[in-house]
């Protein structure tokens, strides 16, 4: 008889996990405690709207197809991707507007207005990371980080000896630029790893990379068509989906988990894989006996961050606005020490505005505007009503000023979501939206480890392990826990 795996959450990494395993050859159920697949990336509908509750930016679009190619598929099996031109809207101070164009010369033709000379630095600078992102994304990035021994092959010492680990992207990035513009337009990938580009390790450029020469793409339908897809691939494969069904306990009896407790009873399993929040699973769902980490380890770590978002039905089309919408017109640094350096409810907030509806007329009704505003913001803060009315406003007053008319008035569908919201769906510690921060302290080896080190047969997946936050890691995470369960069961 195959064994059975019992998978703890329907999320990128938990479905990535549970379908591998299945083609391998085990039985698989997943356990989802919401009522949908998707985790951070659900979708819920309203007033004729879809809304995308979480990632919107569809990045390293070879990371998917990689994933389907391993099942004999392709992306365009499950949904249809366009590249978006321009790729986004970059909105800084002054007010200045800049359209970030898809092509190649485009970019450097946009690069050598902002600062004479610069089209070469960027070539310079993009074939650096683009050495980075061939080896951090292809070799590392699918490594367990459970032994300094994965990192015992010659070549691979010297690859991480070009990969920039030491210093920080700070650094780095001004080496090749000046402009105050293109510095925060080459550093903004990293606002959401978890620390100011100062503490960033330059490896990261990698994700400049994936912005500028990858480019940024969009599922037609909307992020929840990615799940949707990755949910009929794992049911091809034989995974059984269960939702609102959340885990209370992870019964292990003399170092194995024999199986999960539910409101419903117990499920015996062979092998258990939490993709739930790494933290909540552990602390949680195991008696003390068997965590490896305790309170004051996690309370350590430093995570990436939590966001306020706003979700709007808009009643009318709105100018100026293009899929995505980086509004950069405060002060980058401030906002950024105002997460990581000195947690607090940011003063004058950068924020971030998707209107997928420029691309996709399915996710509202003819002409209206689906808007998703997110403001990053430092996790474990205290989130009340009365902070989400005040930034509510302040990102409207911005909102209407760039597209130069009236919005509040327009707005027939409005919800927010925040700390709280993290927490009660999610089991979120400290209701963060992104996971572990990808500092040179927690990376690789130096992450919570994938493999439980008190309960034999206990994994975990997700963010808050190898490889990190981000759904492009989430979908290798699952795979990597799948290829360790498979050696060692």
């Amino acid at each position: 008889m195959p064994k059975h795996v019992l998978v703890i959450g329907a999320g990128f990494a938990g479905l990535a996990a549970a379908t591998s395993l299945a083609q391998r050859g085990y039985h698989v159920t997943i356990l989802e405690k919401n009522e949908g697949p998707g985790g951070r990336a659900r979708v819920f509908r309203a007033e004729g709207f879809t809304f995308d509750m979480g990632p919107s930016w569809y990045w390293m679009p070879d990371v998917f197809e990689k994933y389907f190619a391993r099942f004999g598929k392709r992306v365009a099996d499950y949904y249809d991707l366009v590249r978006l031109d321009p790729s986004y809207q970059v909105i800084f101070r002054g007010p200045e507007a800049v359209d970030i164009p898809a092509r190649m010369e485009e970019l450097r033709g946009l690069f050598e207005r902002y600062e004479p000379g610069s089209a070469a630095r960027l070539d310079a600078f993009l074939r650096q990371a683009a050495y980075k992102y061939e080896v951090g994304i292809n070799k590392f990035v699918y490594m367990p980080g459970r032994s300094l021994l994965e990192f015992a092959d010659p070549r691979l010492a010297l690859d991480a000896l070009r990969l920039d680990v030491l210093q920080s992207m700070h650094t780095h990035v001004r080496r090749y630029f000046q402009d105050p513009r293109l510095l925060e337009l080459v550093e903004f990938p990293t606002l959401f790893l978890g620390a100011i580009p100062q503490n960033t390790p330059a490896l990261y450029s990698l994700m400049t990379y994936a912005d500028l020469a990858l480019g940024t793409w969009y599922p037609m339908g909307g992020m929840h068509r990615i799940v949707q897809g990755m949910v009929a691939l794992a049911q091809e494969q034989g995974v059984t989906l269960e939702y609102n069904v959340p885990v209370q306990q992870i019964v292990v009896e003399n170092g194995r988990a024999t199986g999960v407790q539910t409101a419903e009873g117990f499920r015996a399993v062979d092998i258990v894989v939490a993709g739930a929040d790494y933290h909540h699973a552990e602390q949680h769902l195991l008696a003390p006996e068997w965590r490896h980490y305790n309170e004051a380890y996690w309370d350590k770590r430093t995570m990436a961050p939590s966001s306020l978002l706003f979700y709007l039905g808009i009643s009318k089309r709105l100018p100026k606005l293009r899929h995505h919408n980086l509004f950069f017109d405060e002060d980058f640094a401030r906002h950024a020490q105002e997460i990581y350096e000195q947690p607090q409810w940011p003063s004058r907030p950068l924020f971030y505005a998707s209107a997928p509806s420029q691309t996709d007329p399915s996710v509202a009704p003819e002409g209206c505007e689906n808007l998703f505003l997110l403001i990053p913001v430092a996790p474990d803060l205290p989130d009340t009503e009365e902070t989400r009315e005040r930034y509510y406003h302040l990102l409207m007053d911005r909102l209407e000023r760039h597209c130069g008319t009236s919005i509040r008035d327009a707005v027939v569908y409005r919800r927010s979501y925040a700390h709280h919201d993290f927490v009660q769906d999610y089991n979120s510690y400290k209701g963060n939206a992104y996971g572990l921060a990808n500092t040179l302290r927690q990376t690789a080896i130096l992450k919570p480890s994938l493999k439980s080190k008190k309960v034999a047969n206990l994994y975990f997946t997700g963010q808050l392990t190898v490889p990190g936050p981000g759904v492009p890691p989430s979908l290798i995470s699952g795979q990597v826990v799948a290829s360790e369960v498979e050696k060692e069961n």
